[in-house]
């Protein structure tokens, strides 16, 4: 069995969104289920995955378990002026 590809991270909020709209279809849940596995309203689940919508990170953190995927943060100090 081949191993596993190492994902590549997601550096952008249209990279994060793109992959958990992916992540959304190939789940094969309905919104509805989604919805009552992670108390997002169905409302904003279909506005996210239609674009109309943009993710909120108190969003990202409740679909991303349910999806089977892992969020990981990560913060930069800013260069003193």
């Amino acid at each position: 069995m081949a191993p596993k590809p190492t994902p590549t991270p997601a550096t952008t909020d249209n990279q994060l969104a793109d992959r958990i709209r992916a992540a959304m279809l190939a789940s094969g849940l309905t919104r509805y289920q989604l919805s009552q596995q992670t108390g997002v309203s169905q409302a904003v689940l279909g506005r996210f995955a239609s674009g109309k919508r943009d993710l909120t990170l108190s969003t990202a953190s409740r679909l991303v378990p349910a999806l089977g995927l892992k969020l990981e943060t990560t913060t930069k100090r800013r260069p003193k002026a």
